[in-house]
């Protein structure tokens, strides 16, 4: 029986990419049969010599870390601090796409907000049965003390990051929602800069589109929703430390908002108002872009324990002397099973269809998707609806039998603690590996700020797994990055 022939995308040349193959899953670069908008990257590519591409990729891993660009990664005690691995060949985004990309998280963040502001005061969607109201009311991130609460202009998602995915049909998919504290923003940033000093020739004359406003729309949107009365708002950034992982990122964003970055012991509240310790004594803060979890936030109204925050915070929040960004109890919005009604939440709220749809996802919770998930636990992907960062994932058809055991057992043990979903066959995108130039999966975090309105960062974060044949991307579990060009 004559082989059958690896189908190879067209387009290849003699260079750089010409023993690139993604096998059987859609390229960002290539697509199916071409992509029209990446022909000159591609014919540029090719030209580089491989030698001359791993030189400068090594001379940009060397600039990151001198740069400081790192993330801490806690598990591992012999390298506390790594850079985020940068690979330079950029993901593409077709102004086609990135249309639907923007008008899609445009949408989704307009849910979510219509979503939260619901929950936090007349529930008529869980009086409706649109959502299960145990799935709201029963989850540990929502706060009863919001309730009645009124956030200035209705807006509780301040910052979002939608985790964005291309299927085996070239289909954009929303993996899942970030509304509490989504991170990742400034490599978006700090990867185009790097990739403009590394490889001008590869961008040459390419109508990319900018990323170097964020910090700016960032400080002018929470401005936007200062207390009443307050025409010019201090905005502060409120920091666990400098042990937290993301701390380079709370740094970064800081320095690019001109905004004073703070941790808890830098602030008090005195008659209900939040005050900045300075070298000029006491001053107003009006407006926090907080990067400490809701239980953290204020000893005297969570955690008791808690030597993060600030005390009495919460209560001047209550009161409008002070806007916390995102808000507290927004955690509700970003749960996995949360998410999984989020194309009931757009049809309830906006009464459209969703212009990004989800990957489907089976309720555990619910009896029927219980079963469907144990019927067919080998062939879906099981995630805890409350971890981040990949953690606890279990993709069945890599599986092994204890480890499906195991999963099976958790399950029934404690079913509304899991979703699960098809194992999606994520796109791939050439990325430079030890063997030459391969396919790796990738996916898409873009950010959006919310303020008078929502505005979308150009690109995004696209995050991809190193590992070969690995579908986790996250850079705990060992994937990188990747500059995400939107051709304007």
């Amino acid at each position: 029986m004559a082989q059958r022939r690896k189908r190879r995308p067209s387009g290849h040349g003699n260079g750089t990419l010409a023993r690139y193959d993604p096998g059987e899953f859609y390229c960002e670069l290539f697509g199916r049969r071409g992509l029209s908008h990446t022909r000159h990257v591609r014919d540029r590519l090719d030209r580089l010599d491989l030698a001359m591409l791993r030189r400068r990729a090594r001379d940009a891993e060397r600039e990151l870390l001198n740069l400081g660009i790192t993330f801490t990664v806690y598990s591992d005690r012999e390298a506390i601090d790594r850079i985020l691995p940068f690979d330079v060949i950029p993901r593409i985004l077709s102004r086609k796409d990135w249309r639907q990309i923007e008008f899609g998280v445009q949408q989704r963040v307009a849910a979510l907000n219509l979503f939260l502001q619901d929950i936090y005061h007349g529930q008529k969607i869980l009086a409706d049965g649109v959502v299960p109201a145990e799935l709201v009311l029963g989850n540990d991130n929502y706060r009863p003390e919001m309730c009645g609460f009124d956030p200035p202009k209705g807006t509780y998602v301040h910052i979002c990051g939608t985790d964005i995915v291309r299927n085996e049909k070239g289909r954009l998919c929303v993996l899942e929602d970030n509304a509490r504290t989504p991170s990742g923003v400034s490599y978006v940033i700090e990867n185009r800069h790097l990739m403009m000093r590394a490889f001008p020739d590869l961008a040459a004359e390419m109508p990319i589109a900018d990323v170097d406003d964020y910090g700016r729309q960032l400080s002018k949107a929470l401005g936007a929703v200062g207390p009443d009365g307050v025409g010019d708002p201090t905005v502060a950034l409120l920091s666990p430390g400098v042990y937290n992982s993301a701390y380079f990122e709370h740094v970064f964003l800081a320095r690019e908002m001109g905004a004073p970055l703070v941790e808890g012991q830098d602030l008090v509240v005195e008659d209900d108002r939040v005050l900045m310790k300075t070298i000029r004594g006491l001053e107003p803060v009006h407006v926090i872009y907080r990067r400490i979890d809701d239980d953290f936030l204020d000893p005297k109204a969570f955690r008791r324990d808690s030597t993060l925050g600030v005390p009495g915070l919460f209560e001047a929040y209550r009161k409008g002397n002070v806007t916390l960004a995102n808000a507290v109890g927004t955690g509700v919005a970003d749960d996995k099973a949360v998410y999984a009604y989020m194309p009931r939440i757009i049809r309830y709220y906006l009464g459209e269809d969703p212009i990004l749809p989800n990957v489907e996802t089976n309720i555990c919770r619910e009896p029927e998707g219980l079963k469907l998930t144990l019927d067919r636990l080998d062939q879906l992907v099981v995630k805890p609806v409350g971890e981040a960062g990949g953690e606890g994932v279990v993709i069945g058809p890599r599986a092994g039998r204890r480890t499906l055991s195991e999963t099976r057992a958790k399950l029934k043990a404690d079913p509304a603690n899991f979703i699960s979903q098809p194992m999606v066959k994520l796109s791939v995108s050439p990325t430079l590996v030890a063997d030459g130039v391969e396919p790796r999966h990738v996916d898409l975090r873009p950010f959006a700020i919310t303020g008078d309105a929502t505005w979308l960062l150009p690109g995004g974060l696209t995050r991809v797994a190193l590992r070969r044949g690995s579908l986790i991307v996250n850079s705990s579990q060992g994937g990188g990055s990747k500059d995400t060009w939107v051709l304007a």
